[in-house]
């Protein structure tokens, strides 16, 4: 049993069937992917993002994207422009960086579709958690690396997988939502194959630089 895979399309094998989800693993890239027949549908999918509590204002939830935010405000000013992609229903990024006096406008294609965004070129993209949500990451990425403009960079949080975890018990594959997870060697295919000149990980951090 094999499917193909949906960032670089080789033959990817059955990896681990979670109650009736099925999982393949890429020879190539490395991703891990939902079975794309068991996608959930778009207005599902919109339900189930709604039910997430992101509340702007909370300390918590500033902190939990802190790691994004630091790094922006470190290698950036507020002359530079930034793209919130995949927003949600709130965005604490955005409130951090706005209230320091940044330049970042969002982007979510339920909660904030303005396709018109996607035809400029920003200096920084923030991306949190996000990117395990994406049908078609092929597209996406080269999305998101024609967005960038030079020495531009891509921020994104997202939980790595590696051989250490028993994917089984892993708790970030239970969300059906998550259809596409990614260990440090699809990072590095991704990079060289879209052509981010490089690519550092940091724990749940991946900076794509161009």
């Amino acid at each position: 049993m094999s499917k193909n895979c949906p960032l670089c399309h080789h033959s990817s094998t059955l990896f681990c069937e979670y109650k009736t989800r099925l999982y393949y693993e890429c020879s190539a890239c490395k991703g891990i992917f939902l079975n794309p027949n068991q996608y959930m549908d778009f207005e599902n999918e919109e339900k189930h993002y709604r039910f997430h509590n992101n509340d702007v204002n909370d300390k918590g939830y500033q902190n939990f994207v802190s790691p994004i935010t630091t790094g922006i405000l470190a290698d950036f000013t507020d002359s530079h422009s930034g793209l919130d992609f995949g927003a949600g229903t709130g965005s604490a990024i955005s409130k951090v960086l706005l209230d320091n006096g940044f330049q970042i406008v969002q982007y979510d294609p339920f909660f904030h579709n303005h396709p018109e965004l996607l035809e400029a070129q920003y200096d920084y993209i923030a991306c949190c958690e996000v990117v395990e949500h994406f049908h078609h990451p092929a597209k996406e990425f080269e999305l998101l690396k024609k967005l960038l403009k030079p020495n531009g960079k891509l921020y994104i949080m997202t939980h790595l997988y590696d051989k250490s975890v028993d994917f089984t018990n892993w708790y970030y594959k239970n969300d059906h939502t998550h259809v596409f997870m990614y260990q440090q060697e699809t990072m590095e295919w991704i990079a060289k194959t879209i052509g981010f000149r490089k690519v550092e990980i940091k724990n749940r951090l991946v900076i794509f630089s161009n």
